[in-house]
């Protein structure tokens, strides 16, 4: 009644009518997550950690080395360049999950991950590069060719670097079957003493007979 009144006589001014139903207002945990969850949730969202700060940089260099290579595959429209980035994805993941599992053997890839495998990356980074040039010239065609025939011997080395890491392994296997075929053939050889099979007959001369 009183708002119409008003309108009345103040025709030139504007209302608002009042809300009859005020909302309450947002309690404090509405208006922003505690500290304590966001730092749960920073926590939770940053690596974990190994204690080794070594092993965490390579595990680090992984990501960024795997996802280079995704986004490098996806800008190469080559089939058979494409097929071998995947092997060398795969490669490379195993190379390192295997230092990362024995860090004693970190000191075997410093070679390639400080040149085979950032050299690798440069090397796709050109052709991708010379593939969105999107021209053809005899420089162009040179340098994407060497590349291409490259790859087959890029991904023979991040194979034979793998294998190299289970060289130890190998060995111990090597060693733990000689062992073994040796207990066996002394066990072998006992047995048979104990039941009359080495080399004689087990059968009673005729002499001996009752």
């Amino acid at each position: 009644v009183v708002f119409i009144v008003a309108k009345g006589i103040f025709p030139t001014i504007s209302y608002e009518m009042p809300d009859p139903q005020p909302q309450a207002a947002p309690s404090a945990s509405e208006e922003e997550p505690p500290a304590q969850d966001a730092a749960q949730e920073a926590q939770e969202e940053a690596p974990s950690s190994t204690g080794d700060p070594k092993i965490d940089a390579l595990i680090q260099e992984k990501d960024r080395a795997l996802q280079e290579m995704r986004r490098l595959n996806d800008a190469i429209e080559d089939e058979i360049i494409s097929r071998r980035i995947d092997q060398l994805e795969d490669t490379t993941g195993k190379i390192i999950d295997q230092v990362v599992a024995h860090p004693e053997k970190l000191s075997q890839i410093r070679t390639f991950m400080n040149y085979y495998l950032p050299t690798t990356l440069k090397l796709l980074e050109n052709y991708a590069d010379f593939e969105e040039a999107g021209v053809s010239g005899k420089n162009l065609d040179q340098a994407k060719d060497k590349i291409a025939r490259t790859m087959d011997n890029i991904v023979a080395g991040f194979e034979q670097q793998l294998d190299r890491l289970y060289q130890s392994e190998a060995m111990d296997i090597d060693s733990d079957i000689r062992v073994m075929e040796t207990m066996l053939r002394r066990d072998r050889g006992t047995v048979e003493d104990d039941f009359g099979l080495g080399g004689g007959t087990a059968v009673q001369p005729e002499d001996e007979k009752f």
